[in-house]
């Protein structure tokens, strides 16, 4: 039998896990603020009835949010990863293929048996058992389930569930324009307007050999998806990283190298946390600091140096100490600096390195002593054992002035139900 497609998304994701464990913000407008609390990033739909845009500048707009009631939020990154992982448990107790494609949207497959009354009963527990609303689009193809979504969406007497097979399917089409296909861009989508076309239905028909001609291969999937032809297979399993970043602004402007070892270093600590829970080594790093670029008054500076590690490793001290000594080469005094960052590339898996017969077994203890680390951090929350050069006290972390608890990751943060 002929697997079906779904995607599943949650709706305005960060607003909704903020109303997840405050009910007061249901039926209010919610906005939720980048890094530093710069810019809108997710808006509840009664915020967007306001007319509040996506990216806002949160500075610009505070008198609107102040006539209209706004709720505003910092990010709360933790939060949002531990309610992603949840719906995403919860869908596997119902969908055995399921492919994690952002932390708010997954591609399911199932049986053609299992339409719009299954995919309800998925949306169902999924807000049951953790109290997120959820859509889902379901089409023969990834390209088509993913536009079902959105029509789900935006049509609220379908329930959040949408089948475009069941439909008209060529009637929906000629209503979505280029631009809101998934690959399409608003430069591809202009390009195809000045050929005529403008609507899903328009490329859907198009010429086959022209849109490979035009739009290369890439272009000749989207039209063949939206044709029902399967271009684009599950990927249950992630392929392997080819890089790991972290980088953030600094809450305030900072001039100190100290306080850029600290952000460095912490940062630098993130990321080899993230190589051993993908059991992978590094061979090369790139490190780099920048003033801000929004700030053309100020003189500006960026730079960047990069080391190779031989052999590759994981180990957080070796990792801070190369990256540490590549931000002495780069640092400048007389600047105030906004960001700083590390890169690692040229990853491979850990068990491709071949072991030195002169080991005397140095390698296994730092194995261990970073994996209880981790294990310690896991529990009792993130950099609750760190190194000295990360600072205690990281005054230039970045502004989160509205954040809210992290309900579900800190015992001190759970939610507190009293009872009159």
């Amino acid at each position: 039998m002929t697997p079906r497609f779904a995607l599943l998304d949650c709706n305005n994701f960060y607003c909704s896990c903020e109303r997840v464990f405050n009910p007061r913000l249901i039926g209010v407008p919610v906005v939720v603020l980048s890094n530093n609390d710069g810019c809108v990033v997710a808006r509840s739909e009664e915020a967007k009835g306001l007319g509040i845009p996506m990216g806002a500048p949160a500075f610009k707009n505070q008198e609107l949010f102040t006539k209209n009631g706004v709720q505003v939020f910092s990010s709360n990154y933790t939060l949002y990863g531990d309610m992603s992982a949840r719906v995403m448990n919860t869908v596997r107790t119902m969908v055995q293929h399921i492919e994690v494609y952002s932390i708010d949207e997954a591609f399911l497959t199932f049986d053609a048996s299992q339409g719009e009354s299954f995919a309800q009963a998925l949306r169902a527990k999924v807000r049951r058992w953790t109290g997120l609303p959820v859509s889902v689009g379901i089409g023969p193809t990834k390209t088509l389930a993913k536009l079902a979504n959105r029509w789900a969406k935006k049509n609220p007497r379908l329930n959040g569930v949408f089948d475009l097979a069941a439909a008209r399917a060529d009637e929906i089409l000629a209503r979505i324009e280029c631009q809101d296909i998934w690959g399409i861009g608003r430069r591809t989508a202009a390009k195809l307007a000045k050929a005529g076309i403008r609507t899903a239905r328009d490329l859907k028909l198009a010429d086959i050999p022209w849109i490979r001609n035009e739009l290369g291969v890439v272009g000749e999937r989207i039209a063949r998806e939206l044709n029902g032809i399967s271009c684009l297979a599950m990927e249950e399993v992630l392929a392997s990283k080819k890089a790991i970043a972290s980088a953030r602004s600094f809450g305030h402007q900072v001039e100190s190298i100290e306080e850029i070892q600290q952000a460095l270093s912490t940062y630098i600590a993130r990321v080899a946390e993230k190589l051993r829970a993908g059991k992978m080594l590094a061979s090369r790093m790139e490190v780099f600091v920048e003033t801000n670029p929004f700030k053309p008054e100020s003189p500006q500076y960026h730079a960047s140096a990069q080391a190779t590690f031989m052999p590759p490793t994981d180990h957080t001290p070796a990792l801070i100490s190369k990256g540490l000594e590549l931000l002495s080469k780069i640092y400048r005094q007389g600047f105030e600096y906004k960001k700083t960052g590390v890169m690692v590339t040229e990853l491979i898996p850990e068990d491709s390195v071949q072991g030195s017969l002169f080991d005397e077994g140095s390698e296994d203890q730092q194995k261990h002593l970073q994996s209880v680390v981790d294990q310690l951090n896991q529990k009792l929350g993130q950099n609750t054992v760190r190194y000295a050069s990360m600072g205690m006290r990281q005054t230039w972390k970045m502004r989160q002035e509205r954040k809210s608890k992290c309900y579900t990751t800190k015992w001190d943060e759970l939610l507190v139900v009293g009872a009159s």
